[in-house]
């Protein structure tokens, strides 16, 4: 997940001296996840880039240029809720292996020079709508995967991965756009789906799903409601959650990014200084993140960290220069980072039958906290100005994130701990 806010639970044994990074790459499996996963972090970004392109040059609109974008990020929220529990359904593999397919096939089509626009913004939300469930698969996945030692690790390195492709994305997305142009670059979006199927049918074992006999029903339906009680039913599960969904406060300095560099007086480079400086604190803070998963003591840090996640954009009211507010959204990313700890400790705190609709469940509150923050911001900011609305958003998180952090100290030690989930793996 994007930095979902999670835990870990007071059985959990500090991690010991071997769980590096360099460690947790020894895992061919491991690996293969991750480079399927950078394979589709760098096809979305392509696809976005491309589409805006296409669309633009085939109707000449910004209205409708904006509306085949917002799929990308609309789409998830009716997809996730729904398609979701498919990864406590299917075995975790053959799904993953599936939907890299079935979405290689929807954007091949989409690269044909001559398909319709309309058809073309179809597939592009059937792709988008695959994602959750493959998202949800690879988490759900990860803790059969890497042996507990490493799994803060092996979450850690997601995120980093997720916040470096912010970071570089678009350039990269942009510059394949100019030298291909959108049909070549769709069709090379294709091409990192199959060849995340390969390294998933290589590399990762067959494993039969957890045995389920507290759940209710093998439905979606049935999952949906078990993962919910799961989640919801335990305080210390459901204050982490909460916590990662503060998001939506700290997402408001990217969604007035553009305003703000103009209040500002800047141009796009300002907006990119912007836009990267919270991304680039994560990545700097996700480094150091293991060092909070061991002893309960670490792990009690969460709360005056979600605290500083949102302190320093309270400065913005102040209306402080560029050189100044740049670092200041850097350390709001750095703390941040206390997010990419908390997911790992809250995949393991989870039984493995409800793993992956848990996990969807945070992603989609998620989701749904950023884009009602974004939608918020963006109406104040037209009253109020960026720079106000900004620190307003800080103000609130920061009070926010003080009432979960007392929750979060009175419950640290309560998650529920669960075995290593080491299912059976049998020969694909």
């Amino acid at each position: 997940m994007s930095a979902t806010a999670e835990g870990t639970s007071h059985h959990e044994a500090t991690p010991q001296p071997g769980a590096t990074y360099r460690h947790l790459f020894t895992n061919p499996e491991f690996r293969a996840l991750w480079s399927a996963q950078t394979l589709s972090y760098a096809g979305d970004q392509l696809a976005q880039v491309a589409m805006a392109v296409l669309v633009f040059a085939r109707t000449g609109s910004p209205a409708i240029t904006a509306l085949a974008y917002s799929l990308t990020y609309l789409a998830p929220l009716a997809g996730a809720p729904l398609l979701s529990g498919l990864a406590d359904l299917v075995p975790r593999r053959q799904l993953m292996i599936a939907l890299d397919l079935v979405r290689a096939g929807l954007v091949t089509i989409m690269a044909l020079p001559r398909a319709p626009l309309a058809l073309v913004c179809t597939l592009l939300l059937a792709t988008v709508l695959l994602g959750p469930p493959f998202a949800a698969a690879r988490s759900a996945l990860l803790p059969e995967v890497v042996p507990p030692d490493t799994l803060v690790q092996g979450v850690t390195v997601g995120n980093i991965t997720f916040q470096a492709g912010q970071v570089g994305g678009f350039l990269g997305g942009g510059a394949a756009v100019a030298l291909l142009g959108p049909h070549r670059a769709l069709a090379l979006d294709a091409l990192s789906f199959c060849l995340s199927a390969v390294l998933i049918a290589t590399w990762v074992r067959n494993r039969t799903l957890p045995p389920a006999a507290s759940q209710p029903r093998h439905t979606l339906r049935g999952t949906a409601r078990y993962a919910h009680d799961v989640v919801f039913g335990h305080a210390g599960l459901r204050t982490l959650v909460l916590m990662g969904w503060l998001a939506g406060f700290a997402i408001v300095p990217e969604g007035l990014a553009a305003p703000y560099a103009h209040a500002l007086g800047g141009g796009p480079l300002t907006v990119g200084l912007l836009m990267a400086a919270m991304p680039a604190g994560m990545v700097a803070g996700g480094l150091a993140v293991g060092q909070l998963a061991g002893p309960a003591r670490g792990m009690r840090m969460l709360g005056p960290l979600a605290m500083l996640s949102c302190a320093p954009l309270a400065f913005s009211l102040l209306q402080p220069p560029l050189w100044v507010l740049v670092p200041l959204w850097a350390l709001a990313g750095v703390a941040g980072a206390y997010q990419l700890a908390a997911a790992a400790a809250f995949v393991k705190a989870l039984p493995g039958a409800a793993r992956g609709r848990a996990v969807s469940i945070a992603q989609t509150g998620l989701l749904t906290a950023q884009g009602v923050g974004i939608l918020a911001a963006g109406a104040a900011a037209a009253r109020l100005g960026p720079q106000a609305v900004v620190g307003i958003a800080g103000i609130a998180g920061v009070g926010a994130a003080a009432i979960l952090a007392a929750r979060w100290a009175f419950h640290a030690g309560t998650l529920p701990s669960q075995p290593p989930a080491r299912p059976r793996a049998r020969t694909s």
